[in-house]
Parts: structure tokens; sequence; C-alpha cells
């Protein structure tokens, strides 16, 4: 039987310049349930560090010629539903790129405690700008590579931390984006579902960054790093647990066709701090 459904391993780890999302791709992959229908592709992606920095973004290059890579994949095996297992949150933009020239009344559920809507004025990180060249408004390079570029009407922010929000991020106003904090989701869930049926959503995709959650309910993302003080990070710390995340995504399958989900930045610091020990180990070497 002919796949209908393509999982992309996608390490990429180039758009936040943190080689440990590799070891948290390496994970996820043995964690996703599979199936018959599910046809998985691993993305080829550089393991060198990055080069010195010669234009505003990290890895700029490298960045261009694996979101091209990942094109080609697509354009080759046709998918009806693409999950992407990250990687950084740089994975999305080819994926939604392409599911949003497959449907019509297609739109993106972005989850998420940052917007990643930066762009290259001030940012040098593409993981911080990816949904901002989804939208046509990131990074020159990038923005030029989308083909099928989003509207904002396209796109709900979900567990955004709104009054967190860094002057990198102002374009959630600007735009403007569509969102729902952690506290309205606690509230009000069925928030998101009712925007699907309100701009008629007969197909989505979801971008799960997986630090929209607390870090007190999954120690597997970057601000539960061991032997630190949460309210010292310097970012907005997400407040979901993964029950309302699973609810919440039940939810928007029984809404609309769920055709695309990301997986991002998983950060397993026991299997990274565990493998970086062993790695000192003659043994090993």
């Amino acid at each position: 039987m002919t796949p209908t459904t393509l999982e992309l391993l996608l390490p990429q780890w180039q758009g936040g310049n943190n080689p440990d999302y590799q070891i948290g791709n390496e994970i996820l992959a043995t964690i996703v349930p599979t199936n018959q229908h599910i046809e998985r592709v691993e993305v080829p992606i550089a393991t060198d560090s990055l080069p010195t920095q010669t234009t505003g973004i990290d890895g700029e290059t490298t960045l261009l010629q694996q979101f091209q890579s990942t094109a080609d994949i697509l354009a080759v095996k046709h998918p009806q539903r693409i999950i992407t297992l990250g990687g950084d949150c740089s994975v999305s933009e080819t994926p939604f790129d392409y599911l949003n020239g497959q449907y019509d009344r297609f739109g993106v559920i972005w989850l998420d405690v940052h917007p990643d809507v930066s762009n290259a004025t001030n940012s040098h990180h593409i993981h911080e700008m990816v949904l901002a060249n989804l939208l046509d408004v990131g990074a020159p390079q990038f923005n030029q590579q989308v083909t099928n570029h989003l509207k904002s009407s396209q796109v709900m922010l979900a567990g955004l931390d709104y009054q967190a929000l860094r002057p990198m991020d102002q374009a959630v106003n600007q735009l403007p984006l569509t969102y729902t904090t952690p506290e309205d989701l606690l509230d009000h869930p069925e928030m998101v579902t009712t925007w699907l049926k309100t701009n008629q959503i007969q197909h989505v995709a979801v971008h799960w960054d997986l630090d929209v959650l607390s870090p007190n309910d999954f120690r597997s993302i970057y601000p539960a790093e061991p032997h630190t003080n949460v309210a010292d990070f310097p970012a907005a710390v997400g407040r979901m647990t993964l029950k309302q995340v699973f609810s919440l995504l039940a939810a928007i399958g029984q809404t609309s066709d769920l055709v695309g989900l990301s997986i991002a930045e998983h950060m397993p610091w026991d299997a990274i701090n565990l493998r970086k020990g062993l790695a000192t180990l003659p043994i090993f070497q």
C-alpha cells in the first residue's frame, strides 16, 4: 500500500545554532508511533560546526541548502500529510510551505510560547523567524525561498506568552496575528476550534514547539536544564501541560483535517548529558 503520510526526520540544529537538537531528534524518532501508512525519510543535515558568520543569519547558506533538500524530497514523494520531527523550530518552514500549496482553506496553529516572527534586523537565528519567513516578513533570502506564503488570517498562535513579548516579537501586533495565551486555553480551550470554524479552515498544520510546555510538567525542553533556575531563563517559559496539549490537538483533529504536525526543540537533558559524559571515556574513543 502506498503511504499517504511522510515522516521527515529533520535533525536541523543550525536555526538555533544548538547541535544538541540532533539528539532530541534521535529520541523523538524512537518515541513516535509508526504504521504502514507512514513512510519515514531522513533529510541529510550538515553536522560540522557553523562557519564564521558572513551574513546577518547564522548558518544561512547551510540552512538554505537544507530547506531545498527538504523541498526536493517533498516534490518527489508528494505526500498528503507530513509529520516533521525536529530539530529546532525552523523545521516547519518547508513542510508548511508545501502544504499551503496543496490545500485550499489551509490554516496553521502555531503552538509555541514564542511567536517566531523576528527578522534579520533583530535576530540572527532562523528558528526565531521561521513563521515570519512563511508570512514573507522574515529574512530576505528565506522569504524568497518560500513558494506559498501564508497570510496572517491563516495563522493562530496558541499558548503565546503575550505579556513577555520582546521587541523582536512585535510583528504579532503589526501583522496582526490572532493569538491565545496559556490562560486563555486553560479557561476556554474551545477558542482554537472556534477560530478554525469561523475561518472555515478545512485543512490544518500544527507547529508544536515543546517549550510551550511547563518545565514542571515536561522536562525535555531547554528551560528545564538540570541545576538551573527557571526564573532566570532569559525568554518566555511555557505554562501548558502535556494533558492540555494532547486534548487541544485531539480537538483540532476533530474540527479540521490535520495534514501537518511538526514537533520541535526536543531537549532530552538526561540523554544529552549521558552521551557527552560517555564520550569522554577512553573506551568510547
